[in-house]
């Protein structure tokens, strides 16, 4: 299901763990229905309403931002003229109100500073509004819940407000907001205070609302013992300590370009934000608002494209996958043994199965992508005991794509299209419309995806590699053989001459979808097309029809269903952009490399903080214009943050080998607007290297600046 209420381009969001928060530009949350701002904590909105006031009227916007390391909301207001009766007591832009606000631990702490720039003393009143709807995030989405649970009226104390709701799932939810100091009145939800301010003085305010889904109970007495809680101080050391922590797992880059810099800057902020702690180690969460929770093959592809500079993403992921692995077969959850998850929902409606989302596994592709990060991660980082420790899952999830996966037993694994609630197409394309025949009628069946059958290619591929060096030489022959098998009959059966590209897919009839979309792209990924067909296939998806100036279209121009607006019929989107070209350098074409990496370099510098949103509409260039926003699109989206990891790297033809204990660059290039580019504290196995790319006329040279005699470098030019 896809959102139904567009972002509103001026919110602000904020990221902790299991909580996030989106709020308008003045730091409040809006009181309008159908608003998909507020703070959220596994998958429950436990704040819907938040309005600072000062006299009664809205303070006057100055600036508003979120901070590059996305830890930190500020907010600087103003006073409009304050009238008394005929008098303007206190005049416009005397009085400065800044707010701060950061999450932490399923809290949001808020410090709001009053300053007084006038001559004169004044006195005001300051006010807060609150709402909590405990509204669940697919009911924001627009989806219908069967039943609801009971929400108890507010409960005020000197120095809080709790609002409490005991879901279905006979969990209660509880929203706790703390005011210090004292306010002087409380009254329906709307805390006050009373000041006053001499000419520059200043007095602070601190509010803490926390979230709150452990309880089982409810107090039933007014009054109630007022809350503690460390200090917004002290919080804001601990953030400021995590976010040292997940900085200081990564490489670090920088080149001669500072717009290109202030998207890296930005990516790594935004990859920073999505990182979540969980028992089972580091996970990326899909993305904000929509997708806040670990989705398998959004954690697989963002894993992939950041193994070069922080391998621990790689391992977490692998790790929790591991954990959520099926055991069984479960016909709701679309479970089979071996299967790996598509989302994981902790919200009430998920829980209580008004949607099928608390566990499930309707995806065709995160077992085989599973399986290749399995290993790559090895091939990256040598890490032979850990790969050793999950290689029973690897194998349970190869068990999964030959006897579940190839439903037919064509040789091709597909999914049926489902009809009974969960998502009806399972690829990464998953909209209702997204898999169809050139005539813009649905594909129905058994569906059986061409980059899904790259994907199984490249995992047996990676298996047999990681069987190799555990020592299981008969298996790696076979996978090696199946691998082999498979790009034959596949190169023999999806390949479309005269329309030079992989059919989308194969229907349930075994017709193929003869339409040019961009999934044939990660075919080149894979490695599954042959050097005869990738050659035209370049050309197909570099084509007019297909590249826009900001990226390669999912769908072409051409096409019947072709529409730039919509989610996957014609839209670009990043991660999607990144594989094409990432695949494109491994059969040598880095000019379109190039191409992909410059039009989505342009495309940041248009967008709001340098931040690629997870798709935007594939129109092409109009006068002075940049890209167009596409309404509901998750920002930061985490496969989207990813993209410019794995662009760089394929520019760059680096492979890192732990195993041997190598680093080595094939055909190096770098894009016009940069001639500079730094590594520094990149890691080989167990070691660090800092390496500067030099581009000059007609070649780009590789300079070693540190790195440990155990280290070899290879360059093929």
């Amino acid at each position: 299901m896809h959102p139904i209420y567009p972002p509103n381009d001026r919110t602000r969001t904020l990221k902790h763990g299991d909580t996030f928060a989106v709020f308008n530009c003045h730091g409040d949350i809006s009181l309008e229905e159908q608003n998909f701002q507020g703070i959220f904590h596994k998958g429950t909105r436990f704040l819907s309403g938040q309005l600072l006031q000062i006299e009664n009227i809205r303070p006057l916007l100055l600036s508003s931002t979120i901070k590059y390391e996305n830890e930190l909301l500020i907010v600087d207001l103003t006073n409009p003229n304050i009238p008394d009766e005929e008098e303007i007591i206190v005049p416009g832009n005397t009085i400065h109100l800044f707010r701060s606000k950061f999450l932490w631990n399923g809290t949001c702490r808020e410090r709001l500073r009053i300053g007084n720039f006038g001559l004169d003393s004044v006195d005001l009143k300051v006010s807060m509004s609150y709402e909590a709807d405990f509204v669940d995030i697919f009911e924001v989405r627009g989806a219908k819940r069967s039943i609801w649970g009971e929400k108890f009226p507010p409960m005020l104390n000197s120095d809080s407000i709790i609002f409490n709701y005991r879901g279905v799932d006979s969990i209660v939810r509880s929203t706790t907001i703390k005011l210090d100091p004292l306010p002087d009145k409380i009254e329906d939800c709307s805390p006050s205070y009373n000041i006053k301010l001499r000419p520059k003085e200043i007095q602070n305010f601190y509010i803490t609302i926390l979230c709150d889904s452990n309880s089982k109970h409810i107090t039933k007495h007014k009054k109630i013992k007022p809350v503690k809680s460390i200090s917004y101080e002290r919080a804001w050391k601990k953030s400021k300590s995590e976010l040292e922590f997940f900085e200081g797992l990564n490489c670090n880059i920088s080149t001669s370009n500072e717009q290109f810099n202030n998207w890296l800057s930005r990516s790594y902020a935004d990859l920073h934000m999505m990182l979540t702690r969980t028992k089972n180690g580091i996970y990326p969460y899909g993305g904000v608002p929509w997708f806040s929770t670990i989705f398998g093959r959004d954690g697989i592809i963002t894993a992939l494209q950041t193994l070069w500079i922080n391998p621990e993403i790689g391992k977490g992921v692998l790790s929790n996958l591991v954990a959520l692995q099926a055991k069984e077969s479960d016909s709701i959850k679309e479970a089979q043994p071996g299967k790996i998850i598509h989302e994981k929902r902790d919200s009430e409606m998920a829980m209580i199965g008004d949607v099928p989302f608390k566990e499930y596994y309707g995806t065709i592709d995160a077992t085989p992508l599973f399986v290749v990060l399995a290993g790559s991660y090895l091939e990256h980082t040598g890490d032979i005991a850990f790969i050793k420790s999950i290689w029973p899952n690897v194998e349970m999830a190869l068990l999964w794509i030959d006897e579940h996966g190839d439903i037919d037993k064509d040789g091709f694994i597909e999914y049926l299209v489902n009809h009974s609630g969960g998502l009806r197409n399972q690829g990464w394309k998953d909209s209702h419309d997204s898999v169809f025949h050139n005539n813009g009628e649905m594909a129905g069946g058994s569906i059986a995806l061409c980059e899904v059958q790259g994907y199984v290619y490249m995992a047996k591929i990676k298996a047999s590699n990681i069987a190799r060096v555990l020592g299981f030489n008969k298996k790696a022959d076979k996978l090696l053989d199946e691998a082999e098998t498979l790009k034959i009959i596949f190169n023999k059966v999806f390949w479309q001459d005269d329309i030079s590209t992989y059919a989308l897919a194969l229907d349930g009839d075994k017709k193929p979808c003869r339409v040019v979309t961009s999934n044939p792209g990660h075919c080149l990924y894979s490695g599954i097309a042959n050097d005869k067909n990738a050659k035209k296939l370049v050309d197909t998806l570099m084509s007019e029809k297909m590249l826009t100036p900001w990226g390669i279209r999912t769908l072409s121009s051409s096409e019947v269903r072709y529409n730039p607006m919509s989610y996957h019929n014609g839209s670009v989107w990043p991660h999607d952009n990144s594989i094409i070209a990432s695949g494109m350098a491994n059969y040598g074409f880095k000019d379109a490399t190039l191409a992909i990496l410059s039009s989505l370099y342009n495309a940041s510098v248009f967008f709001e903080l340098h931040r690629l949103p997870e798709l935007y509409c594939g129109f092409k260039m109009r006068e002075a214009g940049g890209p167009t926003l596409y309404p509901g699109a998750c920002s930061p989206q985490a496969w989207a943050v990813g993209s410019i990891f794995l662009l760089l790297n394929s520019c760059l033809g680096m492979k890192i080998n732990g195993l041997k204990n190598q680093i080595s660059f094939c055909s190096p290039v770098l894009p016009q607007f940069v001639y500079q580019l730094e590594i520094k504290n990149l890691r080989i196995a167990n070691s660090k290297i800092d390496i500067k790319i030099q581009r000059y006329a007609n070649d780009v040279g590789i300079n070693i600046l540190k790195k440990a005699d155990s280290v070899s470098v290879l360059i093929e030019k």
